[in-house]
């Protein structure tokens, strides 16, 4: 697959693939710092592949690859060849799909070619001057086949989708959006006149590293691409481009380390309910679920336990599943906390003692090191561990009030599903993604 990098000058567009590729492209505060393109092969990595070719005894794994090719800025009259915009519409059309990079953040030290941030009419430029160069290559079908339209009913079949579609990009809409008739032909021809409005787009909306915490939610910019793009049909992600180049430098070592926690600990990894929880608040959930797991890891293999966090069963590594029930387990507690503290519910003095012990328990299981690691003091623990008491008072509670057994209302329970349902929760990828589950808590 072949990925275009399109957008305004200085967005960020070889930033970012500098970050993906490590091709070290020239980025530059200054409008045109790339012409040619730049043009970078990435591996894509898939555990599966290697458990595949260990089962199989293959002598060579080949891993699937990405192309990516960093394109020159488009300016307003790129159609028209302004900027060399003509030579840069050519490197785009040559590409299976597009990664448009938008900017959203302010910055005075880095120039925008219009003088200032406006995410809109950023895309709006970008894809006007698609749009223009599709309606000149349709201009140019509808002058070859006019004429033999008029004694042909194919060409006059295939004249009259060429004019849908020049009336439907200039009504400004991209052509991926125009619904193509259900006919071989019309499918045949619509994929042959290889439009840019038609291929797959992907926005970044680049920003600054404070917006990552909350993936952007906080960020107007931000908001304005996600509703560009739906209204087009296009996916959204929100990215830091410069820190991901700063990323991509790092030792894998160093890359390590710094993904695991490495000043993430008081940024939001979930929001429920427009309360945020950061990694430290949800510490006891990934301490809890490494130990679980590590206990059957060892009974897997006594000699490597690390091995079974990467065995592969039910779809998906030991390793993510563990993953995903602390994120799981971690929300589930939140809503039913908030419900208890908003029915007033506490602890009775036999459920406060039966607490106390399990806290202190628990910290005296973890390491010095594993404190450290989950940046938690034991009294930032035992209020995490209340409130998953105070959670689990409420489910019992809730469970006898619709006349259900407590365990239909756990994180996997069927009941719970549908109170689920009824509540919001959004994740931080780009915090979350820095927990490697097996390697937070456990000493390797």
């Amino acid at each position: 697959m072949k990925l275009g990098i399109v957008g305004l000058p200085n967005v960020g567009k070889s930033t970012l693939f500098n970050s993906l590729t490590k091709a070290g492209a020239l980025s530059a505060n200054y409008p045109f710092a790339t012409i040619d393109p730049n043009v970078g092969i990435v591996s894509v990595p898939d555990e599966r592949i290697v458990k595949l070719g260990e089962l199989y005894h293959t002598k060579k794994v080949t891993p699937a690859t990405i192309e990516f090719v960093d394109i020159a800025g488009l300016v307003k009259g790129a159609s028209k060849g302004e900027g060399l915009g003509n030579q840069f519409l050519a490197n785009i059309r040559e590409v299976d799909a597009i990664v448009h990079v938008v900017r959203c953040f302010e910055d005075t030290n880095i120039i925008h070619v219009d003088g200032s941030v406006d995410p809109a009419r950023d895309i709006e430029t970008i894809n006007l001057e698609l749009i223009f160069s599709d309606v000149e290559i349709l201009d140019r079908r509808i002058a070859k086949i006019a004429k033999q339209a008029r004694m042909d009913k194919t060409f006059a079949k295939e004249l009259e989708l060429v004019e849908a579609v020049k009336k439907h990009l200039e009504d400004g809409k991209m052509a991926r959006t125009f619904e193509v008739p259900d006919d071989d032909d019309a499918q045949i021809w619509f994929k042959g006149y290889n439009l840019l409005t038609a291929k797959p787009t992907i926005y970044a909306a680049n920003v600054a590293e404070d917006d990552l915490a909350d993936d952007g939610a906080g960020n107007p910019h931000v908001a304005k691409v996600r509703e560009m793009a739906k209204e087009e049909g296009a996916e959204v992600f929100v990215i830091c481009a410069q820190i991901e180049q700063e990323l991509s430098e790092l030792s894998d070592e160093e890359k390590k380390e710094y993904l695991v926690y490495n000043e993430a600990l008081d940024k939001t990894a979930v929001t429920v309910d427009d309360v945020s929880l950061t990694l430290k608040d949800i510490a006891f959930y990934v301490a809890y679920e490494e130990k679980t797991v590590q206990e059957q890891a060892i009974l897997y293999n006594p000699d490597n336990p690390r091995q079974y966090w990467n065995v592969y069963t039910d779809g998906q590594f030991v390793k993510l599943t563990a993953k995903q029930a602390a994120l799981d387990m971690a929300v589930h507690d939140e809503i039913f906390y908030q419900m208890a503290v908003a029915e007033g519910v506490k602890l009775d003095v036999t459920e406060q003692e039966y607490l106390e012990n399990d806290e202190s328990d628990f910290w005296s299981d973890l390491e010095d090191w594993q404190r450290e690691q989950l940046g938690i003091s034991e009294e930032e623990l035992d209020s995490e561990m209340e409130k998953i008491a105070l959670a689990d008072k409420y489910q019992s509670i809730y469970a006898e009030m619709n006349q259900k057994e407590y365990e239909a209302y756990n994180f996997n329970g069927e009941a719970y599903e549908a109170l689920l349902s009824e509540h919001k929760y959004s994740v931080n990828e780009k915090v979350w993604d820095r927990v490697d589950f097996g390697s937070v808590t456990l000493d390797n």
